[in-house]
This record gives C-alpha cells, structure tokens and sequence, in this order.
C-alpha cells in the first residue's frame, strides 16, 4: 500500500452528491447506499492540517474493511462493498480511490461514541487524578498511569459534529437513548473490544483504548463509520509499555508532538507541517496495518 498522491478531498474524484464533510471523511449520497471516502487529511487539537499524509487514508478505509469482516460474526455493521469496480461511472480515478471508500448502508446514527477503556491512560487518567472517577464511575484509589484494569470499561460521550464530544456518564446515557439500548451498547462495545484486543496482543501490539460508533437500520443495532484504526484506537508496541510514562502511540504522535513544541496558540490555523513529520506519520500509519493485516 504505497499512495502516489495525498488527497484532501475526494470531491474531484466522484460525481455523486457530497452531503457531509468531516475532518478526515466525507460522505456521498447513492440513492439507496452512502459512499464514505477517507481522505488523506489529518486533524490535531481540532484543527485540520496541512499538507496532508500519504496512505493515511487508505490505511483508516482498508484497516476499517478488515476489521469489520473479522468482527461480522459479532456485530452486523454497515458495508455493502469496497469494490471499486462496482461503482461503474461515480468513480473518475480508480487508482486513487480504489482503497479508500466503502459503500454502505444508511443508517439512523445513534448520537452517541461508544468508548471503551482496557487501560487508564490520555483523558480518562487525568480525570482520575482529579476525581478517583472517569465519567462519574468510581474507581479503585492508587491505580498507576497506563495500569490495565481488571476489566474494560465503557465510558461514553454525547456526539459533538462541531468541537469536542461530551463525556457522560451511563446514567446520563441511559436518559438520552433509553436503558435497554443503552445497555446493548455497552455490551457490544465490550465484546468488540476484548475481541480486538486479543487480536492485537497476538501480534505484539496493546489496544488500549477506542471508540464506536453505531446505527439503527429498522431496529437493528448496526456497527457504523470506522473500526479499530489509529484514528479510532490508542495502539502501543508491547515493548513500550510501562507505568507512569507517556507512551509513544502508533499513530498521529509525531504530529501532536511536534505541534505542542511549537509556539503555536491553538486558536490560529497553525503553518504547514514540516515535511519529516509528515513522513513519519505516514510511516506509522503504514506500519500499523502491516502489523496487523500481514
């Protein structure tokens, strides 16, 4: 998976309605299916930066693929197909979005992110140290940055397409989609993530965390947008892992490190990235799916 050309959006590519541009993905209306194409474009402190990073979505679109064929016998998700050859006319460059789209089914998204924590470590460490919570849970007083917990936790935030997502507690779950789905949810994301998990620690990597987003489809509870990417998840070499340390994670690292040793205020677009911190982030994100998928 070697990208000749990093794109930013996939608009000049595909003649079909785009309804919905994210930070990294977009959406196009087929009538009776989406098309979600995953750009190249890279986000850090809500920004979205510049240039962007080649492969860094082919690797999201083609890790999402592969995660949810393993994943199909648990929990039903969204793909019709990822084949470019069936979209006949909609697509103007087969090369260049050959790996980075799937088609899917439309579903009623459920407007909550469905984060699952096996290790206590980023936002949920810090809440912790402030409270002996994460998301009103209490926890065991005297745990260590990055220690495993007995078991996963499901800590869930209230959607948010504009800045950060909310971070809430069960209850507060339970009063916004009901306790019944709420608890469906819980289960779900937990059995995803301990399947994942497993998967990973087999191939020397710790899913730490990652996060889930589901939909309805006629009452259905369908798996949506993407899966076990480093977009989604917080990934670590096993041979990093220790306690109290921040961890250097397999993914956008570079980029939120060299950014936050720059003057850079976070309230002004920040410049362009430096050229080697592009490539190494295009490295991780290339070295991340060949661990997993070769």
């Amino acid at each position: 998976m070697v990208s000749t050309k990093a794109i930013s959006s996939a608009e000049s590519y595909l003649s079909a309605p785009l309804i919905y541009k994210g930070k990294v993905r977009e959406l196009y209306d087929l009538g009776e299916h989406y098309l979600i194409a995953v750009t190249d474009r890279i986000s850090a402190f809500d920004w979205v930066l510049s240039p962007a990073v080649p492969d860094k979505g082919n690797v999201l679109n083609s890790l999402s693929k592969f995660w949810f064929e393993q994943t199909a016998h648990i929990q039903p998700n969204h793909v019709v197909h990822g084949d470019v050859d069936q979209l006949g006319d909609i697509v103007k460059d087969r090369e260049i979005m050959k790996d980075r789209f799937m088609v899917t089914k439309k579903a009623e998204r459920i407007d909550i992110e469905c984060v699952v924590r096996g290790y206590i470590t980023g936002g949920g460490w810090r809440q912790y140290v402030q409270t002996g919570e994460i998301n009103g849970q209490k926890l065991p007083s005297g745990l260590r940055k990055n220690e495993r917990f007995e078991k996963p936790i499901f800590t869930p935030a209230a959607k948010n397409d504009v800045g950060h997502d909310e971070d809430i507690s069960i209850e507060r779950m339970k009063e916004l989609v009901g306790a019944e789905l709420t608890e469906q949810l819980q289960a779900k994301s937990i059995m995803l993530y301990e399947f994942a998990h497993r998967f990973c620690e087999e191939r020397g990597i710790i899913l730490a965390d990652t996060k889930f987003e589901f939909g309805l489809i006629d009452g259905e509870i369908i798996l949506i947008d993407e899966i076990f990417t480093p977009d989604s998840s917080r990934f670590w070499a096993k041979e990093k892992y220790a306690f109290d340390i921040e961890i250097d994670g397999m993914d956008k690292e570079p980029v939120r490190t060299y950014l936050s040793s720059t003057n850079w205020d976070k309230n002004s677009e920040p410049d362009p990235l430096p050229a080697d911190v592009v490539e190494e982030t295009s490295r991780r994100y290339r070295s991340i799916y060949e661990l997993l998928v070769k």
